[in-house]
């Protein structure tokens, strides 16, 4: 499996030892088709919208939560994700660790309790404990888009 190999190297860097391993980021990445991004940057300069723009780009349904804007990547955007009407497989959160675990939680309150993705630099502990604990895949300082590169080396057009 020398694949996940750059994925383990991400999972060590991480630094947390409960966050999903490879070969569930693997089939996490492999099932998921709607992301909702918590906080996608107005800004084509931040990491969060370069990031969200990169998985747009990819394929994967992108919907902004970010309550001052009405339209990013050409999509409607959405002031909470509860206020999200369409069905979401993961949860990319990139706010700072300090307002992170209330949308964690909020996040893991709907009813097809998505994945749950903190950006790295972003660390919601408690929060995360919490609705692990609850069955919910969450994932906690890691970079969506590293890991999505490091998953499609070699499978590039």
């Amino acid at each position: 499996m020398l694949r996940l190999e750059p994925i383990w190297k991400l999972l060590e860097l991480a630094g947390d030892p409960d966050n999903p391993t490879a070969e569930e980021l693997t089939e996490l990445f492999n099932r998921i088709q709607t992301i909702a991004v918590i906080g996608l940057s107005r800004d084509p300069n931040k990491a969060a919208r370069r990031v969200p723009s990169y998985l747009a780009s990819r394929n994967y349904d992108v919907i902004p939560i970010n309550p001052y804007a009405d339209k990013i990547l050409g999509n409607e955007t959405y002031n909470t994700i509860s206020d999200v009407p369409a069905s979401v497989d993961l949860v990319v959160i990139f706010r700072p660790s300090t307002e992170a675990g209330q949308f964690v939680i909020e996040s893991a309150k709907r009813s097809e309790r998505p994945a749950i993705w903190l950006q790295e630099g972003i660390w919601a502990k408690s929060e995360i404990r919490e609705v692990r604990a609850q069955r919910v895949t969450a994932v906690q300082n890691m970079c969506t888009y590293l890991v999505h590169q490091s998953l499609n080396k070699g499978n590039e057009a």
